[in-house]
């Protein structure tokens, strides 16, 4: 359903098989979040069966999602840049989880998920840079508008030089080789990136978030249009 989609807006190269999901030159995305909608194969596959008895047995109970699904159509080009997702999603539960799932093959050159071992256990981190959030600003500094009235947003990347950071922290970049029917999950706190798409293809995968239902949920994630990161998510405070 989704090469499909990206077909008939002419987002692939002209003739070829959608299910090779080759780009059309001069088409440039990463991130579709419309494609998840009303599209009830991926929802039965991120939100019913198997996927919900894992982290039952997981978290040790029962268990929500958000409503909202991040799916990552990645054309070639640079990959995403280091962060947790502690910043993007802080206002519930610390107890939250991520569920990382490539749509189909993903080898090196289309570019998966890395992750940063152990960073999750990074004191320094967590009480830092895990406890920011991307839609807090600063309400009595003037430099934190521009002249359409949008906020400057911090993007929450933690560092733009994956190398460097790996570096400073002592620290190894893992990955691997990724199929269909493979699921990486991680915590809030977990760092994580992308390698970059090499090839002339897009490369397909989700997110989607998983606690336990009696614990608080961030309400920028549920509903039937949840806000995400829009005006009604922001919060200035007093800096």
């Amino acid at each position: 359903m989704v090469t499909e989609r990206l077909a008939m807006e002419g987002a692939l190269e002209e003739g070829s098989d959608p299910d090779v999901a080759r780009v059309r030159t001069g088409a440039a995305f990463k991130f579709r979040p419309d494609l998840a909608i009303e599209n009830a194969p991926l929802g039965r596959l991120l939100y019913a069966g198997r996927m919900m008895a894992f982290y039952e047995r997981l978290l040790g109970g029962e268990v929500r999602h958000f409503d909202y699904t991040w799916l990552r159509a990645v054309s070639p080009g640079k990959g995403t840049a280091p962060h947790g997702d502690s910043v993007f999603m802080n206002r519930g539960t610390t107890s939250l989880y991520t569920a990382w799932v490539p749509l189909g093959a993903i080898d090196y050159r289309l570019g998966g998920l890395i992750v940063l071992e152990q960073s999750h256990r990074l004191d320094e981190i967590k009480n830092s840079y895990g406890q920011r959030d991307v839609d807090t600003y600063c309400a009595d500094d003037a430099g934190t508008e521009i002249p359409n009235g949008e906020l400057k947003a911090w993007t929450g990347t933690l560092s733009d030089d994956p190398f460097a950071l790996r570096e400073q922290l002592g620290l190894r970049w893992l990955s691997a080789e990724f199929q269909l029917g493979d699921l990486l999950t991680f915590t809030m706190y977990t760092i994580h990136a992308s390698l970059d798409n090499q090839t002339d293809r897009i490369r397909f995968s989700t997110d989607s978030r998983y606690q336990l239902a009696s614990e608080p949920v961030d309400p920028r994630w549920i509903g039937e249009h949840p806000v995400g990161h829009g005006p009604e998510a922001k919060i200035g405070m007093i800096c």
